[in-house]
């Protein structure tokens, strides 16, 4: 059995156009494990923007319907599941 949890982070608004200004959805084992992947997969060794919110155990339900339920990868593994292109390490993607 697996303890996946579902996070949706929320953050303050970025200064450039980004599908991450609606926030950005992880499977992981716990908040800190998310986060880890959200430096790994997403930012790098960039700070994470400011938080704003964070929902724990979100139901895919609750989320946007017209931009980001049409466009989730698989939330059911570890990863980060939307905005989908951020499936791998930063360094495994610069290196394609």
């Amino acid at each position: 059995m697996s303890n996946l949890r579902r996070f949706w982070f929320q953050f303050e608004r970025l200064p450039v156009p980004t599908p991450l200004n609606l926030g950005c959805g992880v499977t992981a084992y716990s908040r800190n494990d998310a986060i880890s992947l959200l430096h790994e997969r997403v930012f790098g060794a960039d700070d994470l923007p400011p938080l704003i919110n964070v929902i724990e155990d979100v139901s895919i339900s609750q989320l946007e319907h017209k931009h980001v339920r049409p466009n989730l990868g698989n939330h059911l593994e570890r990863g980060i599941w939307f905005p989908q292109g951020y499936d791998a390490p930063i360094d495994k993607l610069n290196s394609r």
